[in-house]
């Protein structure tokens, strides 16, 4: 009598987490490949995962953006980089610092900013140029290149760090930066993802477990270098620069190397920048009410409110108090307060 086999039943699906780890490191190539698994990993508040690289957390994606971008870019002597912790007055930033170097080529009726999002005009590093595998050419970059980044100052790639190009950092009330973060966030999830309330959120941020977090040592790290070396680190808090922008654009211009003459301050080229910079010009603009980023994120969600202290809408007092004990613990006895 012939038998038949048994087929063996199919082996079961990997747990979900095993799943999208697989699926994140099939993505990638060369050292990130490898390296992605070996790392601590948290949950992602847009992505499944974020995993911890150098004390601090990025997607999958940035991570490799970061790595490429500390084996490969050359800094020169002439860059500008600017830096903020993400959601922090960031698209603001670039547009102030590129009114100012630029400010000789464009009129301000017909304005590169008028057209162009200010991220298209002041690439991010690891999330632009230097994105998955890719290694830019920057022949094309004239000098002085104008680069953005929210790599913390530790992993900032050692030509940075060893040329004399000058860094720009801007910081915002951590409560604020939350409130900002969660909001963008929000936004960028699919509808097929389950939003993430507040206070989940919140316990994330505060444990550190939010893209480039921890916050606070992220900002600590840049205030450091500002104290020690403030010919080459220059240190904005978006708070101070919201109520004095003419003063900060000043000061901002001065240090990158781009001081305003006494004809400029006489045809009132300060409160022009500030007029073409502003949320209310910015925002209202057709390209940044209607485009998109090659990665698929409208620049509308770069742009929501841009105003201090609205994380009293959203906080609940004891949130306050936790946000308040972790700032006191983190940065007591560094001079930097918000």
């Amino acid at each position: 009598m012939q038998t038949t086999a048994t087929q063996a039943p199919p082996p079961p699906p990997p747990p979900p987490h095993l799943k999208y780890l697989q699926e994140e490191v099939e993505e990638l190539k060369g050292e990130g490949k490898h390296l992605l698994p070996s790392l601590p990993r948290g949950v992602g508040w847009i992505c499944n995962h974020l995993y911890q690289y150098q004390g601090f957390w990025y997607t999958a994606r940035k991570l490799l953006g970061a790595i490429n971008c500390q084996g490969h870019f050359k800094a020169q002597d002439t860059d500008l980089l600017l830096v903020t912790n993400p959601k922090s007055g960031t698209t603001w930033l670039k547009a102030i610092a590129f009114a100012i170097v630029n400010r000789k080529r464009y009129s301000f009726s017909h304005h590169p900013l008028l057209t162009t999002n200010p991220h298209e005009l002041v690439p991010f590093l690891e999330i632009k140029l230097y994105v998955d595998d890719h290694v830019p050419d920057l022949a094309t970059f004239t000098s002085p290149r104008l680069f953005s980044t929210h790599l913390p100052y530790l992993s900032l790639p050692d030509s940075v760090k060893h040329s004399k190009c000058k860094v720009v950092f801007l910081c915002r009330d951590p409560k604020d930066t939350f409130i900002s973060l969660w909001h963008f966030t929000s936004k960028l999830r699919t509808s097929g993802q389950e939003p993430i309330s507040l206070e989940e959120a919140f316990h994330r941020f505060c444990r550190g477990v939010s893209l480039y977090g921890p916050f606070w040592d992220h900002v600590l790290g840049y205030w450091n270098e500002s104290q020690e070396r403030p010919d080459r680190v220059c240190f904005f808090k978006y708070e101070e620069m919201k109520e004095q922008p003419a003063v900060h654009i000043r000061r901002l211009a001065k240090f990158l190397g781009y001081p305003f003459s006494p004809e400029e301050e006489e045809e009132g080229t300060v409160e022009e920048i500030f007029r073409l910079c502003s949320f209310d010009t910015l925002s209202n603009l057709d390209v940044n009410k209607n485009g998109k980023m090659e990665s698929g994120e409208e620049y509308r969600t770069f742009f929501r409110r841009g105003v201090v202290g609205d994380w009293v809408n959203y906080l609940t007092p004891e949130m306050v108090d936790e946000f308040n004990r972790i700032t006191d613990q983190k940065l007591g006895g560094s001079g930097l307060t918000f």
